[in-house]
């Protein structure tokens, strides 16, 4: 029998593998890696692990991992000389991930509408901004459809934070690719774990020259988490937040980076402002400057149902230049010298309008030139 599983290693030495389809939690099906094979090849947590196992034997509990076979689905011949993840030179995005699908559908509008005014690459590191019930589900819906279709060869992570079991359902139905949860009504330090077994597994595929694309939903639940799970150092911020809780969140936000040697981690979370909650505007603000691309909604289009509820001036794509051919990037700027004046509802209006009439972003440039 053979079996797979993301490695998880306890203080003790030996570790286990975890399966996805319980979103790493530890389980009565998990197989145990015994400590001279973690050490044997280099194992660290997070990598990706199949090969042979078997049966527990009296007294046992668990499956036990025999042979490995496949170490981050490359040969174990393969790991032995990778840089370590801290070690590889992080760039700025250049290879451009398009969204739009060009079908003309209505769900294709939303990944339209982000190609022209936030176009995303690959190792992006992206805020959604948005009050609560302006649509950023959906928009992460899409994103993950839009990228599952256009790019094959990037492993999509869905991972859903103190999110309605509902949602979580919907997601694994609409999204091809791994849909990691943890529900609202688990205890925060199970959100901690799950997070970090995801950063991990990303990051020791990302060695292996991978791309990887991590969709968040919602940063500013995995910082409420962590702030609940830190010792307390006795520094509070404004609206209870310890002053070292935001560090993990951050390291794991910030792990999103476009690889010289090759690979990339490209992580999107949505940010939740407006709630009421002071907290949570404390996350944002600390949040706010370390993304290099935003995307805002607001609360006023959605309200009048136009959904994607963009915000146009506040959202954007630091340095696009890296990413758009120079003729499209002048139409994006034009665009939005139009756009500029015009309230945001008229804005996005005006703008949804156009894209209606036409099939692909192309189209629409065209028939900005008349």
């Amino acid at each position: 029998i053979s079996g797979d599983g993301v490695l998880e290693i306890l203080q003790d030495g030996f570790g286990f593998l975890r399966s996805a389809d319980s979103s790493y939690l530890a389980g009565p099906d998990d197989i145990y890696v015994s400590p001279s094979q973690i050490r044997r090849f280099n194992l660290r947590t997070g990598d990706t692990v199949s090969g042979k196992i078997r049966p527990p034997k009296e007294g046992e509990r668990y499956f036990a991992l025999l042979k490995v076979g496949d170490i981050n689905f490359e040969p174990p011949e393969a790991s032995k000389n990778k840089v370590l993840f801290e070690n590889l030179t992080p760039l700025h995005a250049t290879e451009r991930m398009q969204l739009e699908r060009g079908n003309g559908s209505t769900e294709d509008i939303t990944a339209r509408v982000i190609d022209l005014i936030a176009p995303i690459g690959k190792g992006q590191r992206g805020l959604i901004v948005s009050p609560p019930k302006a649509g950023k589900t959906m928009m992460l819906q899409n994103i993950a459809q839009s990228i599952a279709a256009n790019h094959p060869e990037c492993y999509l992570i869905v991972l859903l934070i103190d999110e309605r079991p509902e949602e979580v359902t919907e997601m694994q139905r609409s999204v091809r690719g791994e849909v990691v949860s943890s529900t609202f009504d688990e205890p925060a330090t199970r959100h901690v774990q799950v997070a970090e077994m995801v950063s991990d597994k990303a990051k020791r595929l990302v060695e292996h020259k991978r791309d990887v694309v991590i969709l968040l939903d919602s940063i500013t639940r995995l910082a409420r988490a962590y702030n609940t799970v830190v010792p307390s150092s006795g520094k509070v911020l404004t609206g209870g937040v310890d002053a070292n809780a935001l560090q993990k969140p951050k390291r794991f936000f910030g792990a999103a980076r476009n690889i010289e040697e090759g690979g990339s981690l490209t992580i999107l979370a949505t940010t939740l402002i407006d709630t009421g909650s002071r907290m949570d505007d404390v996350i944002y603000e600390e949040f706010k400057g370390t993304g290099n691309m935003e995307i805002h909604l607001d609360r006023r289009i959605s309200e009048k149902r136009v959904f994607p509820a963009i915000d146009i001036n506040r959202s954007g794509t630091r340095r696009e230049e890296l990413l758009t051919e120079p003729d499209d990037l002048q139409k994006m700027w034009i665009l939005r010298k139009l756009l500029h004046p015009m309230d945001e509802l008229q804005a996005m209006e005006f703008l949804l309008e156009r894209l209606k009439n036409t099939k692909t972003n192309k189209e629409f440039f065209e028939s900005m030139k008349r």
